[in-house]
Parts: C-alpha cells; sequence; structure tokens
C-alpha cells in the first residue's frame, strides 16, 4: 500500500501537520468508518467518514464522526439549499477520482464545498481517509477545516 496519494499530498502542500495510519481493509465490512475505527483501536466519534452528497443538484462533500448518520435536512442547510440526497457511489468516484471506501475529502479531482459536522472540532486529533481503502492520516480536526475550506455545522441526525 502506498503511504503517499493525492491525499497526503495535497495536506503536505499546504503544510498541514499529518500522520499516516494503515489499517486491514474489510471490504465486507457494514460500515467502513466503523470497521476503520476498530481497527484503529479509537474511538468512532474521533474517525471520520467522507461522505459524497448533493444539495440542490449540486456536489458537496461532509465529513462526520464515523458512528453518526447524517441528517440530509441539516446537510442541506449548511450550503444554503433545500434539499440534500447521497450521491451514488460510481459519481462520487468519477467526481472523486477515489474509490468507494478510499474516499478522501483531502486531494479530490474536483474542489467541491465541503462541511465537516461542528463536534468534530472538539477533538484534538482525528482520523481522516488519507485516499486509498485502508489508509487515514491523524491531524487536528481545525487543520482540516482549514485546508479544506470547510464550513463546520451540524450536519448529524
Amino acid at each position: 500500500m502506498s503511504k503517499t496519494t493525492r491525499a497526503t499530498q495535497m495536506l503536505s502542500k499546504a503544510g498541514v501537520a499529518f500522520s499516516v495510519h494503515s489499517y486491514d481493509y474489510d471490504p465486507n465490512a457494514e460500515r467502513v468508518g466503523l470497521q476503520a475505527a476498530e481497527a484503529l483501536g479509537e474511538d468512532p466519534s474521533r474517525v471520520l467518514k467522507t461522505l459524497m452528497a448533493e444539495v440542490d443538484g449540486k456536489p458537496v462533500c461532509c465529513v462526520v464522526p464515523s458512528d453518526r448518520e447524517v441528517s440530509m435536512k441539516k446537510l442541506a442547510a449548511a450550503f444554503g439549499g433545500k434539499s440534500a440526497a447521497m450521491m451514488k457511489p460510481a459519481d462520487a468516484e468519477r467526481l472523486t477520482g477515489y474509490h468507494v471506501g478510499g474516499i478522501s475529502p483531502f486531494g479530490q479531482k474536483k474542489l467541491v464545498p465541503t462541511a465537516i459536522e461542528e463536534t468534530a472540532l472538539i477533538e484534538v486529533l482525528v482520523y481522516i481517509n488519507g485516499g486509498q481503502r485502508g489508509l487515514q492520516v491523524r491531524l487536528a480536526p481545525r487543520d482540516a477545516q482549514a485546508a479544506l475550506k470547510a464550513v463546520a455545522a451540524p450536519l448529524i441526525a
């Protein structure tokens, strides 16, 4: 497994301090984020999942704790929209250049507006996908927010 991805390159270029952590990715896991948290021995609230969605038909990215579900109503509100829906996996892969299970908010092929769950910002360090299945980057959530130019908003149901 390569520890250099578009995500890690973007973070390095932005001068963000991070560390890389790999784990055995289980393609059959019911919930990939929870499997990552368990494999890393971390609380699921500190292992954030990256979800691709559409707000009023426009692509967006949201980053939330792996043990929580996104509220579509709150997601739409975070971007000033009326409605939100999850993006189809094939569309998410095409837009980001990453495979489902390895989608990172960092270094996506196309820059899209991003929101991060506001409660994640209270953590000292969080894990976010590093652009490959089984690869996570650990960094300060405020550094992630700054690198992504993400809005912090209540996103979870």
